[in-house]
């Protein structure tokens, strides 16, 4: 939980009775039971000094817990026991072990009711509509074989990503958000989008997955004080409800837009097959409708975010690690040759390259703490008592940055995940970086298909090295993210991206030829 501007520092003069209330009532009845340590809390606002302080990075600062108190802690804030897991083992054990107890969400007054996003699959308790949508996802996406009849489409949207990356090598950035996009958006709602790489829905999609991990990742004071969203606007202090109502338009925008476009292909007769169309054949009813919407809405969530940061991780490691790039480009060189790219079924057969997408996923953790976890009821673990209502974190940069198990873990190095002299590979981050037990994300596999072509085909094409400056020398390029919108993205650098030989480009314009853009349906968007 970061702190946010327009949140905690308005917890004081509304809720110090609140609080007190609180912390006294639980104090009372868990006297006897021993929490798991941390931090000494202060009277009445508990450990609230603790938390990060804006734009802190949250990985690196409750990691920081584990040296002192061990791999897991607790915390106090406004009547709120606070568990930090900050351990692989311990997150096995308590979220995938016991998924059945710490599973459930907490309710999120900000991002769940007033922004709008409070029927988002990762909000939604375990009812039987959640089982039912997970089940409908899983279905579709959730397995390997269920995403193997999307990999043609995923494999000529990558190789799409080559082209526009030959065309517009600077502008990588925006057209691995693209990238994302289009494998997601096709396989949803059967939209195509723009050649250039710059799409509309694309934006507008980004733009609202981004609104939702900030409203429900931010530690708000309505979420801590319910109260407070009654209020009225022109109060001091309740500058969130102006906000909230500007992220429900977001919401709104991004549930309807996509859905519309899709009625529209059906009733001229163009759609093509897609996830949406197929359910909305069988609706008969609004709520239905509404459910559908929303299912919708966490494909593109499951997805974009993870193939997106991924891949702007991997250029930010090829740009500052020439040699794990170029011994990539010798294994793809030795399997494939060089008359053709590569595509999904090569991926078993390419396991350095395979190493090193494990490893893209591992050295930046999209999102470095986990969505919270609720218990659902009282809990000893260790000789510890968690409480029912407890707030557990998993702190996935930690996991992923253990020297315990990743030596060096600053270094970006795939041998890692390599068995060499007889060691074991390291542990695949894969396991952690999309969730844990019946949390864990349904769209994993088509993520991990995308990101695995898209890098395979850009090894396969492109050189990648630092940009020179107007006298010739390399530019200067930091390894540094931001979170600001809830995940981890590298802050834009500088980087040179072209053709490995005149044989690689014309392989890459080649997907001109045999698949042309036959279709660009950002014209038919209604906004």
């Amino acid at each position: 939980m970061s702190q946010d501007s327009g949140s905690t520092p308005y917890l004081l003069p509304f809720g110090i009775g609140v609080a007190v209330w609180l912390l006294l009532r639980n104090s009372s009845r868990n006297a006897h039971r021993r929490l798991p340590p941390g931090p000494k809390p202060i009277p009445i606002l508990g450990n609230v000094r603790d938390f990060p302080s804006p734009g802190q990075l949250e990985g690196p600062h409750w990691a920081k817990l584990k040296p002192l108190y061990g791999p897991i802690s607790s915390l106090k804030a406004f009547g709120k026991t606070i568990i930090i897991i900050n351990d692989i083992e311990v997150a096995t054990d308590l979220l995938d072990k016991r998924s059945l107890i710490y599973s459930e969400r907490p309710v999120s007054i900000f991002g769940g009711i007033m922004c709008g996003f409070g029927d988002v699959l990762t909000l939604q308790g375990m009812t039987d509509k959640w089982r039912n949508a997970r089940k409908r996802m899983h279905n579709y996406i959730g397995t390997r074989a269920a995403v193997s009849k999307f990999h043609h489409s995923i494999e000529l949207e990558a190789r799409r990503l080559s082209l526009r990356l030959l065309k517009y090598p600077n502008d990588f950035f925006e057209q691995i958000q693209a990238f994302a996009g289009s494998t997601i958006l096709k396989m949803t709602f059967g939209y195509s989008i723009a050649p250039d790489g710059k799409d509309p829905l694309v934006v507008s999609a980004n733009y609202a997955s981004n609104v939702f991990v900030n409203s429900v990742i931010n530690l708000w004071a309505v979420d801590v004080f319910p109260f407070l969203r009654y209020l009225p606007s022109w109060l001091p202090g309740t500058g969130f409800k102006k906000l909230a109502k500007e992220y429900n338009a977001v919401a709104t925008r991004h549930l309807n837009v996509p859905v519309e476009y899709v009625k529209s292909e059906v009733s001229k007769g163009t759609a093509l097959e897609s996830f949406i169309g197929h359910e909305l054949e069988s609706v008969s009813s609004d709520a239905e409708e509404l459910e559908i919407k929303w299912i919708g809405a966490a494909l593109y969530g499951a997805g974009a975010d993870t193939i997106g940061t991924a891949l702007e991780t991997f250029v930010l490691a090829m740009t500052l690690y020439p040699d794990v790039l170029r011994k990539a480009q010798k294994e793809i060189d030795s399997v494939i040759g060089h008359d053709r790219l590569p595509v999904l079924a090569d991926m078993a057969s390419l396991p350095y390259v395979e190493a090193l997408v494990k490893e893209t996923l591992r050295w930046n953790v999209i999102l470095p703490l986990a969505l919270p976890h609720v218990t659902l009821e009282d809990n000893e673990y260790r000789g510890y008592f968690i409480p029912k209502g407890s707030v557990v974190l998993p702190n996935i940069w930690q996991m992923c940055n253990d020297p315990t198990h990743y030596t060096e873990p600053s270094v970006f190095n795939p041998g890692r995940f390599l068995p060499t002299d007889g060691s074991e590979p390291a542990y695949d981050p894969r396991n952690l970086i999309y969730g844990f037990g019946r949390r864990v994300c349904a769209g994993q596999e088509f993520a991990n298909a995308s990101v695995s072509i898209a890098i395979a085909m850009m090894i396969a094409s492109f050189d990648i090295s630092k940009a020179k400056d107007e006298f010739g020398n390399d530019v200067k390029v930091d390894i540094d993210y931001s979170t600001a919108s809830g995940t981890s993205h590298p802050k834009p650098f500088k980087c040179s991206i072209t053709p490995r030989s005149e044989n690689a480009a014309s392989l890459v314009r080649s997907v001109l030829i045999e698949h042309p853009f036959d279709r660009d349906d950002s014209k038919k968007l209604k906004f």
